[in-house]
């Protein structure tokens, strides 16, 4: 069948990206779905950073690519042997395929999938097929979603089923933003009822992790960062504090308001000097989470007897250290119930050829959350 797909062909491209055009809207063919495959009807996706780091080419990817991974959808159809979904179904998709097979699967850790990892390095779906084609071209999928489609085929270890009764514009966030800031806070930080808590990064990622933090009853919570309106915005989700950490005793304001230090700081700017001052505001005994994806080649440097004298957690969290299966209909449920109210998050609506102009605007730090809607 034919799908639309937004195609990036290169890396680096100059902005703004409202000239430069990086991505293309053109006409694919798409395979049927194979066995353990859906045929998915893209309903909203999502345009996050970790998308602007492949058009940048800070996180290089195979091109040609179908870019997009934060997505919502309708099941149009499956493949050989899927039980689990039929046609109809409502659905959030994850961009780490899970085997359940693997070490990491088997120990409950669906997030380090290693063939799933495999697969989105090289661009295919997690049996190693690729169902994108023009003319005679192979089309790489993006992490094995390809959200910014009309249409995609992906497998169903991709696919998470929701109730029909959450909007799907706002389930779209569900399958990235709520899943890497949420789940960055309750589950990779543990965050306790009455702990104090930091932002460092105020992006669609940071203000969902925000709401985690409320929503987990913390007792203080500081936002972080450079944007004037981007603390002004975290402000009004109810952080206690806001701060820029250029500020010359930045860090002494935030151990002041905090009694020390605060006990969990979840750094989701992707930078290094984020990272370093979200471990300069935790406190002896506290815990520094990092979602945040800097370039590969960034390094930072820490005090390394902090960790022991201080016993510190420096601790990474990809995709929210969550078991999408189990967290996506729990922070579906939050989100039903008034706690995550995500929907302040979308800033923006757009069509899908309007995208170009979408990430212009999120390279310039204009947006938090904006959503393609296909219908």
């Amino acid at each position: 069948m034919k799908t639309k797909i937004s195609l990036l062909r290169k890396m680096g491209a100059e902005r703004p990206y409202t000239e430069s055009k990086p991505l293309e809207i053109v006409e694919a063919d798409l395979d049927d779905p194979g066995p353990g495959e859906l045929l998915i009807k893209m309903a909203a996706a999502g345009l996050c950073h970790s998308d602007l780091s492949v058009i940048n080419g800070d996180r290089p990817r195979d091109t040609p690519v179908a870019l997009g991974h934060e997505a919502s959808g309708v099941v149009e159809a499956v493949g050989p042997g899927v039980t689990r979904f039929a046609p109809g179904d409502h659905v959030v998709m994850v961009f780490i395929a899970s085997c359940g097979h693997c070490v990491p699967c088997a120990e409950g850790r669906p997030a380090l999938c290693e063939p799933g990892a495999a697969a989105g390095a090289k661009g295919t779906l997690l049996n190693g097929d690729k169902r994108i084609h023009i003319g005679d071209e192979v089309v790489n999928h993006h992490v094995g979603v390809s959200a910014f489609s009309t249409y995609a085929v992906m497998s169903e270890n991709s696919v998470v089923k929701i109730p029909k009764d959450i909007p799907l514009d706002k389930a779209a966030l569900l399958g990235c933003a709520v899943l890497t800031g949420v789940g960055a806070v309750l589950n990779s930080g543990d965050l306790k009822m009455g702990q104090s808590c930091a932002i460092v990064g105020l992006g669609g990622v940071g203000l969902a992790a925000l709401l985690g933090a409320k929503a987990a009853g913390a007792r203080t919570v500081v936002a972080v960062d450079l944007s004037e309106s981007k603390r002004v915005h975290a402000i009004e989700l109810g952080a206690d504090y806001a701060i820029d950490p250029r500020d010359e005793d930045a860090v002494a304001k935030v151990k002041e308001w905090t009694g020390g230090g605060v006990d969990l700081a979840v750094e989701l700017a992707g930078a290094v000097p984020a990272l370093e001052f979200a471990y300069k505001i935790t406190r002896r005994g506290g815990s520094t989470v990092t979602a945040g994806l800097p370039h590969p080649e960034a390094k930072m440097s820490f005090p390394a007897v902090s960790l022991t004298a201080e016993e510190r957690v420096l601790k990474g969290s990809y995709v929210g250290s969550c078991v999408p299966v189990r967290d996506i209909p729990r922070f579906a449920q939050m989100m039903q119930a008034g706690q995550l109210p995500i929907e302040k998050l979308m800033t923006h609506r757009l069509m899908l050829d309007e995208i170009n102009e979408g990430f212009e605007r999120l390279a310039a730090g204009d947006a938090i959350r904006q959503v393609v809607v296909f219908d």
